[in-house]
């Protein structure tokens, strides 16, 4: 599965208030892994840079003026991103900036659907807790030695390995135990929140050809996958 992990960063906290754009950084990731390709451009927002953006990113004013404005990179952002979900810390600041930009250029908005929050993602794992990039880097042991300053594709290279870890981390649970046995534990545990047991587990997220490499994969090692054994018997017919 695609997904673009997005970072921004901007002249200042409202783009309603004349704020703009001045960095997008993105990073392609292919199940939870990066792929190496990347996009990254610096923009003219068209204003002034304040002191308190400045300091925050680094990028001034002056430095910023002889970059392309956001009109001359949108078919090159919108063509990277395509249709895939957007993995972005605290989306709704960074959905609002590019979506007026978009709206300048009389173009479709990012819709709700295909944003993932991995501050909501940290909420729900971590309530009560510091959920910033800084102090989810912390709690997993993340190296953010490099981010002296926000940058935007950095930030979007760091956030890469915090939704790993929001996700399960790079070792996921291979749920080796019979589906009975997992809804019987769950069934008879102590409840300690409102939350409802899923009536029926998710579809996979294989498709068709990742199903049959899958399985040639296991028929490729001779004898029988231990992990099979774990298996609930196919039901009689």
């Amino acid at each position: 599965m695609r997904e673009i992990v997005l970072d921004t960063e901007t002249t200042g906290l409202d783009p309603a208030k004349g704020d703009r754009l001045v960095e997008i950084g993105a990073v392609e990731i292919v199940d939870k892994i990066a792929t190496g390709r990347s996009y990254h451009v610096l923009i003219n927002p068209e204003r002034d840079v304040p002191e308190e953006a400045f300091r925050v990113h680094g990028h001034s004013t002056e430095f910023l003026r002889d970059k392309p404005v956001f009109a001359a990179v949108v078919e090159d952002f919108l063509a990277f991103i395509g249709d895939d979900p957007l993995v972005i810390h605290n989306a709704e600041f960074d959905t609002r900036f590019l979506n007026a930009e978009l709206a300048r250029l009389n173009r479709a908005a990012l819709v709700a659907e295909r944003i993932v929050d991995t501050l909501a993602l940290a909420r729900r794992k971590h309530p009560g807790a510091a959920n910033s990039l800084d102090a989810l880097c912390d709690r997993y042991r993340i190296d953010r030695s490099r981010r002296v300053r926000h940058g935007a594709l950095l930030d979007a290279e760091i956030l890469v390995e915090v939704y790993c870890e929001l996700c399960g981390g790079r070792q996921r649970s291979l749920g080796l135990a019979p589906s009975a046995t997992v809804i019987s534990a769950a069934a008879t545990a102590p409840r300690t929140s409102g939350r409802a047991l899923r009536p029926a587990p998710l579809p996979s997220r294989l498709d068709e050809a990742a199903e049959r490499a899958h399985r040639a994969q296991f028929e490729s090692f001779g004898a029988p996958a231990t992990w099979l054994k774990y298996l609930p018997e196919p039901a009689a017919t």
